[in-house]
């Protein structure tokens, strides 16, 4: 009768071994996959984050930090008393700077785009910060009643137009004279280009502050002022401090939200694509649960038969998931912050080895990869990671509670 029994404890010791080996295979993976995942999110973000900073940093050196329209044009005197009291704290508002601006379409043999014409003068605290970025021309040439015009470099492009071309500049207004209606137009020579690698490259076009009052028909006034802070992400809660209620003010965020919203909705996207993979991490542990749930069947009959409750059960394998999970995350959270911090100084020492350049600055207007590590993000990918895994663990878990003593041990020997 017990002739055959080493036997038999050999062939179900074997697979026994069998099974923990398969189980244990697919725990690893489910590590492997959750540190994947995490690496990937954190990764891919701070790249986000970086091109997100390039931009506003580019923007913010040519759009206004804020925007402030009076309730009628305002003289030299008048700005210039305003700028004494929005001076006053001099570690918020940085310049004051006379705003004139309109739009307009500029024409150039058949060849259109509608632009946002802004009024500048060598002479402003903003025109050091155009100067920087011209790439052909300069901005010295715009002189008062030459009629000259600076470009961005897209609208140039858009324009199939250079230095030294005449354009034509139409504005949103009618002249009436006894010959009928006309459309108010005016020929401008391009004097120069510029481009900051943002969307006021193919926006945004700049002449001579006198010339924009003339053809606006201001005389000695200005439409508003420009502020520029010395941090202008403080433009927000500057506005809130002011009492000038007869004033329309608008900060940059709200002139370039249409950008930013476009950003944060393609930020979210990406991450919720990303995300699979810490799904498919999930399933694996699920799959290794189940598969341990059904190896230690017996096992879980005899502590349950011995007094253990259907929750203490449940908390066990909660945890073996749980630990699973916590793994993958942990190595990926190391790996990826690592990666996500020194990736620019990988790619640039992969393009020096290859002598292949992942980013041409003649085409990207940048020479390096940015990246910026956010710990809010490393956070958020911690915290769904971590109840994704705990998610995974439920019915498995569940399950695993649900055995009978009584059925799992009938046919046991």
């Amino acid at each position: 009768m017990f002739k055959n029994l080493p036997l038999f404890i050999g062939l179900r010791y074997t697979r026994s071994k069998r099974r923990e080996g398969f189980v244990s295979f697919i725990s690893g993976f489910s590590v492997f996959a959750m540190a994947l995942g995490v690496i990937a999110l954190i990764v891919v973000l701070s790249v986000m984050n970086g091109f997100d900073g390039e931009i506003k940093q580019r923007l913010l050196r040519v759009v206004p930090h804020i925007t402030g329209v009076g309730p009628e044009p305002l003289s030299l005197a008048q700005i210039a008393e305003l700028e004494q009291r929005l001076l006053g704290d001099e570690s918020t508002v940085a310049a004051v700077i006379p705003m004139v601006q309109t739009y307009a379409m500029l024409s150039y043999e058949s060849e259109q785009a509608g632009v946002m014409v802004q009024g500048i003068d060598s002479s402003w605290a903003n025109a050091e910060l155009v100067r920087d970025h011209m790439i052909a021309g300069h901005l010295q040439q715009l002189q008062p009643g030459e009629f000259g015009i600076v470009l961005g470099s897209q609208l140039a492009r858009q324009l199939n137009t250079f230095v030294g071309d005449r354009l034509q500049l139409t504005l949103p207004e009618v002249s009436i004279s006894p010959a009928g209606i006309f459309p108010r137009l005016k020929r401008f020579v391009v004097m120069g280009v510029f481009t900051v690698g943002a969307q006021v490259d193919a926006s945004v076009a700049f002449v001579h502050q006198q010339d924009a009052r003339k053809l606006l028909r201001l005389g000695d006034h200005y439409q508003g002022v420009q502020l520029q802070m010395h941090n202008a992400y403080d433009a927000d809660q500057w506005l809130l401090t002011q009492d000038l209620p007869e004033w329309r003010w608008r900060s940059w965020t709200e002139q370039m939200g249409t950008l930013f919203q476009a950003m944060r909705m393609e930020k979210l996207v990406v991450s919720l694509l990303l995300s699979v993979i810490i799904a498919v991490a999930a399933f694996n542990i699920i799959a290794s649960l189940v598969l341990m749930v059904a190896d230690k069947r017996r096992d879980i009959a005899v502590v349950r038969a011995m007094g253990a409750s259907s929750g203490l059960v449940v908390k066990v394998f909660v945890v073996q998931g749980m630990a699973v999970g916590f793994m993958g995350i942990i190595v990926g959270t190391t790996l990826g912050s690592l990666l996500a911090y020194f990736i620019g100084d990988i790619v640039a020492l992969m393009e020096a080895l290859t002598g292949v350049y992942l980013f041409d600055p003649s085409v990207y207007l940048i020479s390096a990869l940015p990246s910026r590590l956010l710990w809010s993000d490393v956070a958020i990918v911690i915290s769904c990671a971590g109840l994704i895994s705990f998610l995974a663990t439920l019915y498995p878990a569940w399950r695993a509670g649900q055995v009978l003593p009584a059925e799992a041990l009938r046919y046991e020997q």
